[in-house]
C-alpha cells in the first residue's frame, strides 16, 4: 500500500511538473491563436477601416515618453495620413514634445470615436522632426500665420508607422478574446 501510494505521489508530482513546464508553452500557443485570429483581416481592409475612422475626425492625441519613461498626452490637429500611412502634423520647437522625441523617438497616435460608433485608431511608430521649407510650405495651414508668424518655431512632425491597430465596429473589427488584441498591421516587416 506504502509502495502504491508512493508510486501515485511520485506520479502526480510528475504530472505536476509537465503541467507546470508545458503551461507556458500552451498560453504562447494561446496568445498565438488570438494574434492569428486579430490578423484575419486582408491588410488593405485594415488601412481602409482605419482610414475611414480618420477621416472622420479633426484631431488625434499623440503619447511621448518623458525623461523619466512617463507619457505624455497631447491633441494634436494633423494631416490625413499619406498612401503609407504616414501622419504629419506641426507644432512648435519650443515645446516639451520635441525634446521628448528627440530623446525617444517612439510615438504613437491615437484616433478615437465611439460615440458615433466608429472605433479608434492607434499608430504606433517613429517621429521625425522635418524643417524643410518645401515640407512646410506643401502643408501650410491658414491658423499658421497667427501661431508661427514667418514659420518662427515651426517644426513639423512626420510620423513614420510601424503597427497600426483598428477596431471599427462597422467593418466589425473587434478585440479578440482573452488577450482583447485589436485587428493590426505592421509596416516594414
Amino acid at each position: 500500500m506504502k509502495r502504491t501510494l508512493a508510486s501515485s505521489q511520485n506520479g502526480l508530482k510528475l504530472i505536476c511538473s509537465l503541467l507546470f513546464f508545458l503551461l507556458p508553452f500552451a498560453t504562447t500557443i494561446q496568445i498565438q491563436a488570438q494574434a492569428n485570429k486579430a490578423n484575419s483581416f486582408p491588410r488593405d481592409s485594415i488601412i481602409a477601416a482605419a482610414r475611414e475612422i480618420i477621416g472622420n475626425l479633426k484631431y488625434c492625441a499623440i503619447i511621448t515618453l518623458d525623461s523619466t519613461g512617463t507619457t505624455s498626452v497631447r491633441t494634436m490637429n494633423p494631416f490625413p495620413p499619406e498612401e503609407d500611412m504616414s501622419v504629419w502634423m506641426a507644432t512648435n520647437t519650443r515645446s516639451r514634445k520635441i525634446d521628448e522625441i528627440k530623446k525617444n523617438p517612439n510615438v504613437t497616435l491615437y484616433y478615437a470615436n465611439h460615440a458615433a460608433v466608429d472605433g479608434y485608431v492607434a499608430i504606433k511608430g517613429k517621429a521625425v522632426l522635418v524643417t524643410d521649407p518645401v515640407e512646410i510650405q506643401k502643408r501650410k495651414r491658414e491658423y499658421w500665420k497667427q501661431a508661427f508668424p514667418d514659420f518662427k518655431y515651426l517644426v513639423l512632425i512626420k510620423v513614420v508607422p510601424e503597427r497600426l491597430e483598428v477596431i471599427n465596429y462597422k467593418h466589425k473589427m473587434y478585440n479578440s478574446e482573452p488577450t482583447w488584441l485589436a485587428p493590426y498591421i505592421e509596416f516594414n516587416k
